[in-house]
């Protein structure tokens, strides 16, 4: 956690964090878990779970995003991935759930540096329609390999036992199991943006010809921020997959890509707790307006809408311009 002034790479000018800052941050934190922590005694609890698995998976993409500066219409394939390999870990191999989602954070890290070394030879749009097509290819061996179930999923994976002694199939005990790793993968990225990694991270973001110049290998630091950012999509879906005991087509098709997308510039790309604001939006929406039925597609739409054109920055975008204050 920051506590002070950033120090930048050699030769990259940014600008400096204040302690102000860095402590407005960590009393956000605080609050923010001190609510997570109080929240399953007086809401549902696999509901708060999903809202914290698509909280890490929208932060893990708005690592690429909004610090990278890559916009990938794939992460679908690692959240999806992660997800049929630890589902299938806990129910045909029996590991413990910290080994399963262990197992399926690896494999979407594996699929991240493979894609990633390939994705980012292109910039701007044919980034993005690369990541698609790898995204794409993923979905339809998803569809066909034998041990993913084709179009039925994987179903009844059993949550298991927390290193064989804590029983993780009450929801309550389940919550607290994910709301660790979430709080974990989330103080990771916050470490990464305000690290070294990320100030030269954000300068080839902003001017890329210029971080060149000054010896920074960009590529690198590229596939660098790709495989953290699948790795971490993973890791959410991997611990979704025990949540829903399910992994399913959805978690590895084209739409799933497009919602983290618009989750985080509905929250605040670029911003610390903007992704975490639209996953509880998002969810918060699915969840009432499931009633709608079909109509709930467009009720949702209709917001989006709304809500690029009010709030261009995104709601905390917008917070932060009010309060002059980097969220």
């Amino acid at each position: 956690m920051v506590t002070g002034p950033e120090t930048a790479p050699a030769g990259i000018s940014v600008p400096v964090t204040a302690t102000g800052a860095a402590r407005l941050h960590l009393a956000i934190f605080a609050v923010a878990l001190a609510l997570a922590l109080a929240a399953p005694f007086f809401l549902y609890p696999v509901f708060l779970m999903k809202v914290l698995c698509f909280a890490l998976f929208a932060s893990a993409f708005n690592l690429l995003l909004g610090y990278g500066g890559l916009l990938s219409f794939g992460h679908a394939a690692y959240f999806g991935s992660a997800s049929y390999v630890a589902a299938h870990a806990a129910k045909v191999w029996g590991l413990t759930p910290e080994l399963a989602i262990l197992l399926g954070t690896g494999a979407a890290a594996v699929l991240g540096v493979v894609f990633g070394a390939l994705a980012i030879r292109r910039q701007g749009i044919y980034f993005a329609m690369v990541t698609l097509a790898f995204a794409q290819m993923v979905y339809f061996f998803s569809l066909q390999a034998p041990f993913t179930g084709g179009e039925d999923g994987i179903q009844s994976v059993p949550r298991g036992r927390l290193f064989g002694m804590i029983s993780l199939g009450p929801d309550i005990n389940l919550y607290f199991f994910v709301l660790a790793i979430v709080v974990g993968g989330l103080l990771l990225i916050y470490r990464i943006i305000h690290s070294p990694f990320g100030q030269v991270l954000k300068a080839i973001r902003d001017n890329e010809p210029r971080a060149v110049s000054l010896g920074y290998r960009a590529n690198r630091y590229k596939l660098a921020v790709f495989v953290m950012s699948a790795t971490l999509a993973g890791l959410a879906g991997a611990t979704k997959a025990l949540v829903f005991q399910l992994a399913s087509l959805t978690d590895v098709y084209w739409t799933m890509s497009g919602e983290v997308v618009l989750i985080t510039l509905l929250g605040g790309m670029g911003t610390v707790f903007g992704p975490i604001v639209g996953a509880a939006i998002v969810v918060t929406m699915q969840n009432y307006f499931a009633g709608f039925g079909a109509w709930v597609t467009v009720i949702q739409g209709t917001i989006f809408v709304i809500g690029v054109l009010l709030f261009r920055e995104g709601v905390v975008g917008i917070l932060a311009r009010w309060l002059r204050r980097p969220l």
